[in-house]
């Protein structure tokens, strides 16, 4: 069966987009912003509760997404800065870099956004990113026990994501 851009979880993950990469942290909202899943690798500063963590980072998700879909030079009509984009509608972006950091993005058709935050010098995550929301995909939502719109609380999943995510930093 496939999921999102792939087949069914394979024993063989995407490989490392470079070597020495350094996983921080990965979040996973749904469509409402509501954060169900946060994870840390390795965050050695906290600066912020974590219900202002996740509320800035989706904020700047949903601002960089009106701002992509505003400047998109292939569409006359521009619509108004901040309205909310279907997924896959206007331009789009995959991830950004600074000095400290590299932010990888996806959404799925569904509304899910992943977002997993690296070393400055990663490569291209799409890939990861897929591999995960097909982890996502057979360990949460195809769990009876799961109810969409609550936080992920698979240990599968869990292992899973940790193992996959220590592959490729």
């Amino acid at each position: 069966m496939q999921f999102f851009g792939g087949s069914e979880i394979s024993p063989s993950p995407p490989a490392p987009t470079v070597s020495g990469n350094n996983a921080n942290m990965m979040y996973v909202f749904n469509r409402n912003g509501i954060c169900l899943l946060y994870r840390e690798w390795n965050r050695p500063l906290r600066t912020l509760n974590p219900q202002q963590d996740h509320k800035l980072m989706f904020g700047l998700l949903f601002s960089l997404k009106s701002l992509t879909a505003k400047m998109d030079p292939t569409i006359a009509e521009k619509g108004n800065l901040g309205v909310p984009q279907l997924p896959g509608q206007g331009c789009s972006f995959h991830s950004f870099h600074t000095n400290t950091y590299k932010l990888s993005f996806m959404e799925t058709p569904s509304g899910i956004k992943l977002i997993l935050v690296t070393h400055p010098r990663t490569g291209d995550l799409r890939e990861s990113l897929k591999y995960i929301y097909n982890l996502y995909v057979e360990y949460v939502v195809k769990n009876p026990l799961y109810s969409p719109g609550t936080p992920i609380r698979s240990e599968i999943f869990n292992t899973s994501l940790d193992q996959y995510v220590r592959s490729i930093a």
